[in-house]
């Protein structure tokens, strides 16, 4: 008989409660954000919520994220162990954050105190709504019975699938975080530029267009799941907005009279790629072959 198994992920991956309702549990480990000079914790049991978050940005306030502790790992992994019940555990990218060769050092700690059972970290190369996508696809195919390898090998072979394009409204945090230089943000400004980045196949951030206005920036992003969106792979569509609930669900009509038989939530983005991206980012995530 298979022992059963936890999915386990971090606070990076946005999700709505409604996506994972009929699928087994997921756990979500809280992380760190710094607002101003002040640090939270953001996700369960945590002290900050998306709305406090955007409100202080809009304030003027720039954010930084950090790592998960070590020890928190060892516990909700340990914990899990301890019923019996080994792990798998979708991080965030590694081409924006180390914390998956965090999470592989404390799951290599505990495969040694507990040698039958089996804590498994996959990086996701996935951030965001993106993240979330995965986990919830992966706990659909727990439900559907895969065994805790089944799902390692099928989360290996989908990731790569999942694809993201997002427009950031304005470059003050990508500024702010090292990822545009100072005069590149003041031209973007000037020129209305929404840049349009997406997730590389390594996992990491990248510009891959400079459309002029909110109305081109959604086109190219509708374009782009035009001209890749597998739905044999899933119905499942992602909106994913920074505060900008009313350009989300216009998005997400307009994806709904492409193609009618989606499965289309909208989730906010959290603060842990909130901080890079800062309000008025909007994603559109789904499987596809041109990630």
């Amino acid at each position: 008989m298979h022992r059963t198994y936890q999915i386990i992920t971090d606070a990076t991956a946005d999700m709505v409660p409604e996506m994972l309702v009929g699928l087994p549990e997921v756990q979500v480990i809280p992380m760190g954000v710094t607002l101003g000079e002040k640090a939270y914790t953001y996700g369960p049991g945590g002290d900050i919520t998306v709305e406090e978050f955007y409100a202080a940005q809009r304030d003027g306030k720039f954010a930084t994220t950090s790592q998960i502790n070590p020890t928190v790992y060892l516990e909700h992994f340990e914990a899990c162990l301890q019923k019996g019940e080994d792990v798998l555990y979708l991080c965030l990218t590694s081409g924006v954050s180390g914390t998956f060769q965090t999470a592989s050092l404390c799951a290599a700690e505990l495969q040694e105190k507990y040698p039958e059972g089996k804590v498994i970290c996959i990086d996701s190369l996935c951030a965001s709504v993106g993240e979330g996508f995965l986990v919830r696809e992966a706990a659909r195919k727990q439900k559907e019975g895969l065994t805790l390898d089944e799902l390692v090998q099928w989360v290996n072979d989908h990731r790569q699938k999942v694809c993201h394009w997002f427009t950031v409204d304005t470059f003050e945090h990508l500024k702010h975080g090292g990822r545009v230089s100072g005069a590149a943000a003041m031209m973007g400004t000037l020129l209305q530029i929404k840049p349009m980045l997406h997730v590389s196949m390594e996992g990491k951030l990248d510009v891959a267009e400079k459309p002029r206005g909110a109305k081109r920036a959604l086109a190219a992003q509708l374009a782009r799941m035009k001209k890749g969106w597998t739905p044999e792979e899933g119905k499942l569509i992602v909106v994913g907005h920074g505060d900008c609930i009313d350009r989300a669900q216009e998005l997400a009509e307009q994806v709904k009279t492409l193609y009618p038989d989606t499965e289309i939530y909208i989730a906010p983005i959290g603060p842990i790629i909130g901080s890079h991206t800062g309000p008025g980012m909007l994603a559109l995530i789904f499987w596809g072959t041109e990630r």
